[in-house]
């Protein structure tokens, strides 16, 4: 079966590697001219981390990565809300990881085009339309380098090319561009110490807009030194009436992000040092979609942001991403028709995805330290505890779910 996926990013190449460790052939159709290791830290839950080790990945991604031992919540000033442990500290059989994702991205690309074949990735290919031809559909690109039209054939068409998909509009033309809730979000990377004594992902604050996260993705390059820290700060500025979101991605000065600090005084890090040691920050939106009422359509479907586009709450959206190329491939592998195989894949995926959107968009975990905020301390124990199980539930990841259920690997790896 011929498979041809739209969109390079992390959720285009685990697409492409699940599809061949399932016997099929991948191609992969990238817009960008080319593909450089960009971006900032990304977090990889323990069902996205099964994933990529029954591909064979554990080891490489181990070697980039670092395995964070808890979560910490606390309030604007610091004081601790809630804790838990985290990846196999607390009972599953696959670690957490923080990672930078443009070296992630790097690992995949580097996977796809070992196993697959170096010509399996094609860059600078801009997805335009597609067409149902029996008994498969085309795939219609330009090519960036020479203005020429390429038109692909396919058995399947899988659109894996984020938040702003050419090939979701192709699917849901009216849908209008993605929403924004007037959260900026400033992120960084910066030489810091580990935080709260060890490898801790925090997350300080209360409602969305008003929030720092900081956890390490890299050890200190020399014993002793400073970490590779990624951080967030959160700021509210709401677009002026009339006025488009700008998702430019824009540097933002040190000035003005030494400014955002105004009011803050986390006692367990230097705000402004970590910030200045950043090597760039930039802007991100925070944006999602309405969930859909259909992902696939014939023999094209969707996996990933282009699917499911979320707000960044309880580091799920890259996570699911990686599990829906898994169940893809296994579902086309189990019928020989593919429509029906893409109607089994949206049938397990789409209701529980959609619902994890609606969840982000009520802070999802991070209910715990808005309740905080919102009483004034502390939330009881039994509260947080059920805040946090109950959003494991939803996403389908508790210890007790993920080390339990089969695999969704239909061949070994190499075969």
């Amino acid at each position: 079966m011929k498979v041809v996926v739209v969109g390079g990013g992390v959720a285009g190449l685990v697409t492409a590697l699940s599809l061949h460790a399932a016997g099929m052939t991948p191609l992969v159709c990238e817009s960008a001219r080319e593909l450089h290791a960009v971006g900032v830290g990304i977090n990889l839950l323990p069902h996205a981390v099964r994933e990529l080790t029954e591909l064979g990945l554990g080891d490489a991604l181990e070697a980039i990565a670092l395995p964070p031992e808890r979560l910490v919540y606390c309030d604007r000033r610091g004081r601790r809300i809630w804790e838990e442990p985290l990846g196999l500290a607390a009972g599953y059989r696959w670690p957490q990881f923080s990672v930078h994702r443009g070296k992630l991205q790097m690992l995949l690309l580097d996977a796809v085009r070992t196993r697959i074949g170096p010509d399996a990735v094609r860059t600078g290919m801009a997805f335009e339309r597609f067409e149902h031809q029996e008994p498969g559909v085309a795939a219609q690109f330009v090519d960036r380098r020479t203005g020429a039209s390429v038109v692909l054939d396919a058995d399947v068409l899988v659109g894996a090319d984020g938040i702003d998909s050419r090939l979701r509009d192709r699917l849901h033309p009216d849908e209008g561009p993605p929403r924004g809730n007037g959260v900026q979000m400033w992120r960084g990377l910066s030489r810091y110490p580990h935080l709260l004594g060890g490898r801790a992902i925090v997350v300080a604050g209360g409602r969305p807009g008003d929030k720092f996260v900081a956890y390490p993705v890299a050890d200190p390059a020399v014993e002793g030194g400073p970490t590779l820290m990624n951080w967030v700060l959160e700021v509210i500025r709401r677009p002026e009436r009339g006025e488009e979101l700008d998702r430019s991605h824009r540097p933002v000065p040190m000035d003005e992000a030494l400014a955002g600090l105004a009011g803050w005084e986390l006692p367990w890090v230097d705000l402004p040092e970590l910030i200045r040691g950043s090597t760039g920050i930039h802007e991100y939106p925070m944006v999602d979609r309405d969930p859909l009422p259909r992902w696939s359509f014939g023999r094209v479907t969707l996996v990933g942001d282009a699917a499911h586009p979320m707000y960044p709450m309880g580091m799920n959206g890259g996570s699911q991403s990686i599990v829906d190329a898994r169940v893809l491939a296994w579902a086309l592998s189990r019928h020989d028709d593919p429509v029906r195989a893409l109607e089994e894949y949206e049938h397990l995926r789409r209701e529980p995805l959609n619902q994890l959107v609606l969840a982000n968009r009520e802070s999802g975990p991070e209910k715990i330290i808005a309740l905080a905020e919102e009483i004034g301390g502390p939330v009881s124990a039994e509260q947080a505890s059920a805040v946090s199980q109950g959003y494991k539930e939803l996403a389908g990841c508790t210890t007790a779910v993920l080390n339990s259920r089969e695999s969704w690997s239909v061949s070994p790896v190499g075969s």
